[in-house]
């Protein structure tokens, strides 16, 4: 069994007696070609395309490098709708979703908007430049919300994307394309700190957690935040973990995300009868694994396989490092308690994912296969492999030998839950 890394891929050797399973989502196989299923998706779509005025200014949003989202296949039919209906290609713009992410290079543009590049202009939110941000109002929890000017005062706004799991916001897609995808650095960092419970040394809120919705704070944020901006309507893909489209929901900008993610929930759920002692997990290569704040989320789920104790060996090249700047200086915070008084002191979305990672390797023992300097992985709690075959070399030493294990091919895709 291969399991990806980075643009190359590793043999799995875990021998049959041991392994308790491979877990992988069980997506159908789609019922068109992906052209016919995002046309298919805006054909639902003419009641909203048909109150777009000529000379009215549409902004769409779309996600960054990080996120594999089919926007080369759906950016182009979706400008096509629009001219259809009197829109100019001048009076389109598509505004990269970068939260707090850093800017994308020429090549990643022309990689997100496939043909349209060098027809459509293309912008990257900056999530701290106070000239090109605009203040909307607060949120019901005290969010302050301040977003991308030239997003705030389109005529229509158009949020694309794709929907998956998210560790604390229960899913990503639809509302995540304004907060925090064109919001300012402040508003992502309020939102964000909402997985918070209140009160020190409290923990997290246990609604902020992969998978769940309702009486999600964060998720209400997002929700409330893009309630303020109104989009005209989302489209918003579902891939499978070969990055393939298989499904499209578009539409309104509430109902259209609610049932892609009951759609992503059924099918990307795997259930299993007990956790294990072992698990390997893949992020599924490039670009899932390009810096350790998006292979996170492929050590989260995959945990939850795991027993307490246990071990992870989670595969991640992380050719762009860490993601942020800022991420591994929160590691100068050893213990669990004082990182979280840091954390509420001075809150950053890259602390939250730093603290989470660190609670993981304390509760667990985390094994990582990177390009990450092996003095730094230490430092985060966990232990350094060269492939994988050293970790589980290293991982054989910390386990019974009776041990059972499962792998996770494509670990960013996929949520076990133990029945």
């Amino acid at each position: 069994m291969l399991l990806k890394y980075g643009d190359t891929a590793f043999d799995c050797g875990i021998g049959e007696g041991r392994l308790a399973g491979v877990i992988r989502a069980v997506v159908p196989e789609p019922v068109a070609g992906a052209g016919q299923l995002v046309n298919d998706a805006l054909d639902r779509c003419e009641e909203y395309l048909a109150l777009f005025q000529r000379g009215e200014r549409v902004i769409i949003v779309t996600s960054d490098i990080t996120r594999h989202t089919g926007s080369e296949v759906y950016l182009p039919l979706l400008v096509e709708r629009l001219i259809r209906v009197g829109i100019k290609e001048s009076d389109i713009e598509i505004v990269v979703a970068l939260g707090i992410h850093r800017k994308q290079t020429e090549a990643e543009h022309k990689k997100i908007v496939g043909a349209l590049y060098g027809r459509i202009r293309v912008t990257d939110h900056d999530c701290d430049d106070p000239g090109k941000l605009v203040y909307l109002g607060k949120t019901g929890n005290g969010v302050g919300v301040e977003i991308n000017r030239r997003v705030a005062e389109a005529d229509r706004v158009i949020l694309t994307g794709t929907i998956g799991f998210h560790y604390f916001a229960g899913f990503g897609g639809g509302r995540k394309a304004i907060l925090p995808g064109v919001a300012s650095r402040q508003a992502c960092m309020a939102s964000h700190f909402a997985v918070l419970n209140p009160g020190e040394g409290s923990g997290r809120n246990p609604r902020a957690t992969t998978g769940n919705l309702e009486g999600n704070p964060v998720h209400q944020a997002m929700e409330e935040a893009c309630a303020m901006v109104q989009p005209a309507f989302i489209l918003n893909t579902v891939l499978s973990p070969d990055k393939r489209i298989v499904a499209v929901f578009a539409g309104d900008w509430r109902e259209a995300f609610t049932a892609g993610c009951r759609y992503y929930a059924e099918h990307f759920t795997c259930r299993l009868a007990a956790p294990a002692d072992l698990v390997v997990v893949s992020c599924g290569g490039f670009p899932k694994d390009i810096n350790f704040i998006q292979a996170h989320k492929s050590m989260e789920y995959g945990s939850q396989a795991l027993r307490e104790g246990g071990v992870l060996v989670l595969l991640a090249e992380c050719r762009d490092g860490y993601g942020n700047g800022t991420f591994f200086d929160w590691f100068r915070h050893k213990e669990l308690p004082e990182f979280e008084a840091a954390l509420r002191r001075n809150y950053e979305i890259n602390g939250q994912t730093a603290y989470s990672t660190l609670y993981k390797a304390r509760r667990y023992r985390v094994i990582l296969v990177s390009s990450l300097p092996p003095e730094e992985v230490l430092t985060m709690g966990m232990t350094p492999a060269a492939s994988l075959d050293e970790a589980l070399a290293r991982a054989e030493a910390m386990l019974p030998k009776d041990c059972t294990a499962y792998v996770i091919p494509e670990g960013g895709t996929v949520l076990p839950v133990i029945s």
